[in-house]
């Protein structure tokens, strides 16, 4: 389609350059294509991608480093829309950048990533163009964003997965990682304490790589941003450590490349773009803030604002030619030449380091080296055991020895969590060692839990470590590790009421259920030390399951494995380690982690009373579904329906055992919350004690009888 009706002028009329032109013409396609398609959903935000449209412009045209023929090609730029909710200004640049689509097996398919049909069906079931940016629905897009400040934080994440995999795989001549990360946000991202968190940690880590832009435009929901906020967004990010510039129009692309070029010319901290700018349209300076946060403009507004642009005011979805054209020969020529040039290199670097080659194919689609399994450990039975966080910690060590790529920390917890790596070489990740394999968070649970889901999009296997009950910190990061489907390990200790005498602050009850219930998550409480390696065994191999591995601080019998069943049924995400001899069981103990070897010692009692028990542990809810669903036939064998008499203790809320001791069965659980005392007074206070789990199971068989 041509650009008939469509001439590009300043806002005072004058007519332009050629080049000067094009540009315009590019951006009001940017914000017509924006335009067109909130009011056809009737649903979204158009005032931000309009406003914004000459800073994504400038920064995708001129500066990017990224191939739209080849999205996923390693060494490209990063680009975040933090602010998801303006998710029309990303679907217009992968657009009209033509960008392609990519399928799960990282082949680059030979259609658009996003259509105009899409555009033309956005936030309509099934279409390209969601409400807000997903990875893995939609090609070119980096990250899952729409909470604000989360884009932010995984940037950061991003940014050091740039300079571990710089130091991992880089040699003399050869530079296979130097990419760049640049996030655009908004008021809203700034208010989050997300974003305060994660740039903290930027600045202390002088993350040169990473580029903020700013949209400095004093709009929220209620209205002006001074009803609620009034920082000094430079000062505060001098005070991080960050370098700060300032483009005083949105509209001046030649102040917009210069900011860039400072950003990459600044090698010793991170830089802050800050950007002002107004949502106008149809009359110049004229603000509305229910268009920049989730409501069209009306057919008439459009109407003066494609006037207000010199554009066809009745044209819908106008893309002209010329402008697929001009993108064709910036941002796709130079990204094909840089793509072009970086597999060139990459088959000279694989002659000559053909390990760290293979490594890297392997890393980059999540596939293990082999061998990777050599080393886990085994733990002989002991009625005293070891804490399984104890277990955990060994089992960790010895696979990131053969897993180069798996790598993190904790929020400041690494020796209560036992996450540090302790093997020769692993070393502190920091300004002077980015080679580092153990990371430092620092106390911010959500920012590492963002950072987290960062690295993992650059295929790095993270693991974050916190207390369990910390998790609600970082629920919302976990939440989108699990929506994106990416292999994140997130691992919790002091994992209930066996925290004693820290008392119920620190005591989780009800953080179990609630991880249970993010789809997509695997939650995993393994029994004792050697369910522990397995768990680790299984973690392993997960390509698109982040998990949430739940350990005990407090020491825990290793099981005997020689007369109860072995620890591979964890695989099976729950199993029969103790069973009646011969003949069905009348009552079925249900447990996961610490609890399962108070049931062991409850079946042992029953079975000196000549009662037929079984003790089923349960480590994972997900994977004994997942494993249900491949094998319908094991549930039965599992948990026969014609055994109704059935008891589950966990030291956590009972919200969700029915669906496996039924609505008469019975749970020992936490039905309050703990309290402060020593752990062998706060068992017997919540009745988790082996003679309490008999008078339940004992009454479960009556009822039933």
């Amino acid at each position: 389609m041509g650009t008939t009706g469509v001439i590009a002028r300043t806002s005072s009329g004058a007519a332009q350059s050629t080049s000067d032109e094009m540009d315009q013409l590019c951006i009001n396609t940017i914000r017509t294509l924006a335009m067109d398609a909130v009011q056809a959903a009737n649903s979204g935000h158009p005032g931000t991608p309009m406003a914004l449209a000459p800073v994504a412009y400038c920064l995708w045209q001129r500066v990017l480093r990224f191939d739209p023929t080849h999205p996923i090609w390693p060494n490209r730029d990063r680009f975040v829309l933090s602010v998801g909710h303006a998710s029309m200004l990303l679907y217009a640049m992968l657009h009209l950048t033509g960008v392609r689509a990519v399928n799960p097996k990282y082949e680059t398919l030979g259609r658009l990533s996003v259509t105009l049909d899409d555009i033309k069906r956005f936030r309509q079931l099934d279409s390209k163009c969601a409400g807000h940016p997903e990875y893995r629905w939609t090609s070119g897009v980096e990250t899952t964003t729409g909470p604000l400040g989360q884009g932010l934080a995984t940037s950061v994440g991003m940014a050091i997965a740039a300079h571990w995999l710089a130091s991992y795989f880089n040699r003399p001549g050869f530079r296979l990682f130097d990419y760049d990360v640049y996030a655009l946000c908004g008021d809203g991202c700034m208010m989050e304490g997300i974003s305060g968190e994660a740039a903290s940690l930027a600045g202390h880590l002088r993350l040169s790589n990473l580029c903020w832009i700013y949209d400095n435009n004093h709009i929220t929901i209620e209205g002006n941003t001074a009803l609620a906020y009034s920082d000094d967004v430079a000062t505060r990010f001098i005070g991080y450590g960050w370098n700060v510039t300032r483009v005083g129009d949105a509209n001046d692309l030649e102040m917009l490349e210069r900011a860039f070029r400072t950003f990459k010319t600044t090698a010793d901290r991170p830089t802050l773009i800050i950007v002002d700018s107004h949502i106008a349209y149809g009359a110049p300076n004229k603000q509305d803030t229910s268009a920049a946060h989730g409501e069209p403009l009306g057919e008439e507004e459009i109407r003066l604002a494609k006037r207000h642009y010199a554009w066809a005011p009745d044209a819908k979805f106008l893309v002209p030619d010329e402008v697929r054209d001009h993108f064709q020969n910036g941002i796709g020529a130079r990204g094909l030449e840089l793509h072009r040039a970086w597999w060139a290199e990459f088959e000279e670097y694989r002659r000559e380091y053909p390990d760290l080659a293979d490594q890297g194919y392997r890393m980059l689609r999540r596939e293990l080296p082999d061998n990777w399994d050599r080393g886990l450990p085994t733990f002989p039975a002991d009625a005293k055991g070891v804490a399984t966080r104890d277990a955990s910690g060994q089992a960790l060590n010895a696979l990131a020895r053969n897993l180069p790529w798996l790598l993190g920390g904790s929020a400041d917890l690494g020796p209560s969590c036992k996450t540090r790596l302790t093997f020769s070489g692993a070393g502190d990740f920091g300004v002077q060692s980015p080679a580092g394999r153990n990371l430092h968070f620092g106390i911010r649970e959500h920012a590492m839990g963002a950072i987290l889901n960062g690295l993992s999009l650059s295929k790095i296997r993270p693991f974050g470590s916190g207390f369990l009950i910390f998790s609600d910190y970082g629920r919302a990061a976990m939440r989108l590790s699990a929506l994106m489907e990416i292999p994140v390990i997130h691992i919790f200790t002091h994992d209930s009421i066996g925290v004693g005498e820290d008392g119920p602050t620190h005591q989780p009850v009800e953080h179990l259920a609630s991880l249970r219930a993010i789809p997509g998550l695997i939650t995993l409480r393994p029994a004792d030390a050697n369910e522990t390696v397995e768990a680790w065994r299984a973690i392993a191999e997960f390509r698109h399951e982040p998990v949430a591995l739940i350990l005990t601080r407090q020491a825990v019998p290793t099981i005997d494995r020689t007369r109860y069943a072995s620890a591979e049924g964890l695989r099976r995400g729950a199993y029969v380690l103790a069973d009646s001899d011969g003949g069905q069981p009348q009552v079925l103990l249900l447990a996961t982690g610490s609890e399962v070897s108070l049931c062991v010692e409850a079946y042992e009692l029953l079975k000196a009373d000549g009662i037929k028990a079984r003790v089923v542990s349960m480590p994972s809810w997900e994977m004994f579904e997942h494993h249900c669903r491949d094998h319908p036939d094991y549930r039965e064998h599992v948990l026969p329906d014609s055994v109704a008499a059935r008891v589950s203790v966990e030291k956590g809320s009972s919200l969700g055992w029915a669906r496996y001791v039924g609505r008469h069965g019975h749970s020992i659980a936490m039905e309050t919350f703990g309290a402060s005392a020593p752990l062998k007074e706060l068992q017997k206070r919540f009745g988790f004690t082996s003679e309490n789990v008999v008078a339940a199971a004992k009454s479960q068989i009556a009822r039933t009888g």
